[in-house]
């Protein structure tokens, strides 16, 4: 009686109700599955034979569907008694698109009148902003494109993120991910830029180990920042005095002045509380030499030493060029008087009491170069020579000038008296020259006075005054005149006064010859 209760329930199903099928269009992720429900109905007296979903494709104004039967991802999850559910497993980006669904009776077919639309989306990940500043706040959303709410989980390098909002810090930085509860899928990863100021600032020496004098090093300041430190952000300084700027600073060779506190400073131009420049912890740079001393000095080389018991013996060995230790002296003080070249070297001392003999380490003892001062000696003596030099070419120069000078100056004087006295002969050849008369109060005040009678040895006749004044051009041009054959003839004293007037000078007159 109740199994004829339920075919009835049945038929009466079937036969109640119009020919339809009813389903929504659908959103979901790939990678997800999804199911689509869906529900059909036919008239009464129509018993369904087959079902089947189909994949549509539209070509012009009609639709070709493509059966889904042999794809193993999609499986038909409803019965012939109006369910037409069907569920997609893994879905991928080429599952997207139009679907149809057709149900078959033994008196007729009926195909969905519209196509269902399958949309498949991907999780994406979106951080805001996605370069901060450290301190800045950040905040993670996800979504899908779907209408549907997710319930979704962050990731950052593969641990979980248990807030979406957050202040960025350094530890911050990474990539970012979310993924959908229950769901094996994930969105593309998303990386979080958290920029910071230097930290961890080191200086650092290579090579390590001792500093020795003449040597080389490499100071090297490093840093931990984002973005990292450019080379024009480190500075070096010593004693609190920039010195280099750049990431790298090479000392060669070292010198004792070279010995300080070093440290270095970064910057990439982001500040921490206010501060933009970072320092680093301070090195000291000890730069060693080794004992020097000046020639004939005196040394004294101690050896010490503790044992118990007690040294009774110390002994003091030189290395020799061959490689063998000789033996200088005893006693654990070891004097060189007078410090020679042949001296230098190294020494070590053993030293001895009744359970054995040990070693000191070795000791260079060396002899201060002095070819510094030898070649500063060298050039002080080739300055002054050449200061020297200059001097005396300086003074021969001078003394060339002034007489080039005084040479010039006479040979001009003697021109002018030269010319001078040839107008005074061509002026005299003119004319008889007269006796003249000297006043006896002009006598008194010349008491040697010689008179002479003037001739030249031109010809004799007078030339006129136009042709004067051409000989006197012609002797202008002459650079020189020489005169000679000057006779002198002396008169009575008591002959020779006359009286002059009294505007007249007194005149000496000489016989010349002109010997051009």
């Amino acid at each position: 009686m109740k199994k004829s209760w339920i075919i009835l329930l049945f038929i009466s199903h079937a036969w109640s109700g119009d020919w339809r099928v009813t389903f929504k269009d659908q959103c979901a992720l790939e990678g997800t599955s999804v199911l689509i429900g869906c529900e059909f109905d036919y008239p009464r007296g129509h018993l369904v034979t087959s079902v089947a979903w189909f994949r549509g494709q539209r070509l012009s104004d009609r639709w070709v569907l493509y059966s889904l039967s042999t794809q193993v991802r999609f499986n038909y999850v409803g019965n012939s008694r109006g369910n037409c559910s069907l569920a997609i497993n893994n879905l991928n980006r080429a599952d997207e698109g139009h679907y149809f669904f057709r149900f078959k009776t033994v008196f007729n077919s009926w195909t969905s009148m519209r196509p269902l639309h399958l949309s498949v989306k991907e999780l994406t990940a979106v951080l805001e902003p996605s370069t901060v500043t450290e301190g800045q706040e950040v905040s993670l959303s996800c979504w899908s494109g779907c209408a549907t709410r997710l319930q979704v989980v962050w990731y950052r390098d593969g641990t979980p993120v248990p807030r979406q909002v957050f202040s960025a810090s350094i530890k911050d930085s990474g990539s970012y991910y979310c993924t959908v509860l229950g769901q094996k899928i994930q969105s593309a990863s998303v990386a979080l830029n958290v920029q910071y100021a230097p930290s961890d600032v080191l200086l650092s020496m290579k090579p390590a180990g001792d500093v020795l004098n003449a040597s080389a090093v490499t100071l090297g300041c490093s840093s931990h920042a984002n973005p990292p430190v450019p080379q024009s952000g480190y500075s070096l300084y010593k004693d609190d005095q920039l010195i280099s700027s750049g990431r790298d600073h090479i000392i060669s060779p070292l010198q004792p002045r070279h010995s300080g506190l070093y440290h270095c400073q970064a910057s990439n131009n982001i500040s921490r509380r206010g501060v933009t420049y970072v320092s680093s912890s301070g090195m000291n740079l000890d730069v060693q030499y080794l004992p020097s001393v000046a020639e004939g000095s005196s040394v004294n080389v101690t050896c010490s030493s503790t044992a118990n018991p007690a040294n009774h013996s110390h002994i003091w060995y030189k290395w020799t060029n061959s490689s063998s230790l000789l033996q200088m002296g005893s006693g654990q003080v070891m004097s060189l008087p007078s410090m020679e070249t042949s001296q230098t070297g190294m020494y070590l001392c053993q030293t001895r009491n009744r359970l054995g003999v040990v070693s000191s380490t070795k000791v260079l003892l060396a002899m201060e170069d002095d070819t510094s001062g030898g070649r500063s000696l060298q050039v002080l003596v080739l300055a002054g020579l050449g200061v020297c030099l200059f001097g005396i070419l300086v003074i021969a120069l001078l003394l060339l000038w002034n007489k080039l000078r005084n040479k010039a100056e006479k040979k001009g004087a003697t021109r002018a008296a030269l010319k001078s006295r040839g107008l005074l002969i061509l002026a005299l050849n003119q004319a008889q020259v007269p006796a003249q008369h000297v006043s006896p109060a002009a006598s008194e005040n010349q008491h040697d006075n010689i008179y002479a009678n003037v001739s030249l040895s031109t010809p004799p006749t007078h030339p006129p005054p136009h042709i004067l004044s051409k000989q006197q051009h012609a002797i202008d041009e002459h650079d020189e005149v020489t005169y000679s054959t000057v006779t002198i003839k002396a008169k009575h004293r008591q002959e020779s006064r006359f009286k002059m007037e009294e505007h007249d000078e007194t005149v000496i007159y000489s016989n010349v010859a002109n010997s051009s």
